[in-house]
């Protein structure tokens, strides 16, 4: 099926990203950016910004929509990854910091413990940064949870990636009700945490079925959805079924931002879950905790 127009993105040029991408190399750290193969990496590594990606680059799971590799042995966790991490963002001054994981279903806390050490190292090296966690499901485990929540994230972000009747085809080993409990804990329980999640399109959903999750989202105390256009990464993973036009997405953000309330719902082709994530800088102003 071929792309139109409106997703035809020019390649970055190495001038744009090659301060990012070389620090990356020298601190060895790994970002989304690259793994997931992002249409909007020349965007985001000439504006100076990157989502970390930490604890991989391997993933436990093996979503057949993700273009990270899937490696289910036991691997260590490298003590060294959160000052990297920390020293990475002193280096870029970054204002707003996203770390996401791969799944770490190997580790019996799922990486929880990984993910605020992370963030201890930005509140030493960074302390002005605000930071955003997108974060996997551990497996329904509430104490790891709580473990990444009592380090005070000023935004939780989990995606619930697509529609419940397409969960056992793109998200075999998630579940639709269990990410849903997870974002309304995290509302509840720490009512000051801006909460945040993802949905693709384009893999087989009816549009009323993504005005159903979006309701289901807000349902659960969500502030912030991400909406953009599922790109297959190659003839392994599952083909695009449709591409949504910009004018959909106009649609679904207009109807989220107006009756139904959310803060931001950030919807276009290229949207990604932490494309202008910075933003939220601005929503902490305008409607403070």
């Amino acid at each position: 099926m071929a792309k139109p127009d409106w997703l035809r993105v020019k390649a970055p040029q190495r001038e744009r990203i090659g301060a990012v991408a070389d620090l990356l190399l020298d601190l060895q750290l790994n970002t989304v950016c690259q793994e997931a193969s992002c249409p909007n990496i020349g965007e985001c590594f000439a504006g100076g910004t990157a989502t970390f990606l930490i604890m991989g680059p391997g993933c436990t799971r093996a979503c057949p929509y993700c273009d990270i590799d899937f490696d289910r042995s036991v691997r260590p966790l490298d003590p060294t990854e959160p000052e990297r991490l920390g020293a990475a963002v002193a280096r870029l001054a970054l204002r707003h910091v996203v770390i996401t994981s791969v799944n770490r279903d190997d580790l019996p806390d799922g990486g929880a413990a990984q993910f605020v050490a992370c963030i201890d190292a930005v509140r030493r090296t960074a302390p002005d940064t605000t930071i955003e966690l997108l974060i996997p499901d551990f497996c329904g485990d509430g104490a790891a949870l709580a473990t990444v929540m009592a380090a005070g994230p000023e935004v939780l972000n989990h995606n619930i990636e697509t529609v419940p009747s397409l969960y056992r085809r793109v998200r075999p080993q998630g579940d639709y009700r269990r990410s849903l409990e997870l974002l309304q804990r995290v509302r509840q329980t720490w009512p000051r945490t801006y909460t945040k999640s993802g949905l693709m399109v384009g893999l087989g959903e009816e549009d009323t079925e993504v005005v159903g999750v979006m309701e289901d989202l807000r349902r659960h105390g969500v502030d912030i959805l991400t909406i953009g256009q599922y790109l297959s990464p190659g003839p392994r993973h599952l083909p695009v079924q449709r591409f949504v036009t910009p004018e959909q997405f106009d649609g679904w953000r207009r109807l989220g931002e107006g009756e139904m309330g959310f803060l931001q719902v950030v919807s276009s082709p290229l949207t990604r879950s932490s494309y202008h994530a910075g933003e939220v800088q601005r929503l902490m102003r305008t409607h403070p905790r």
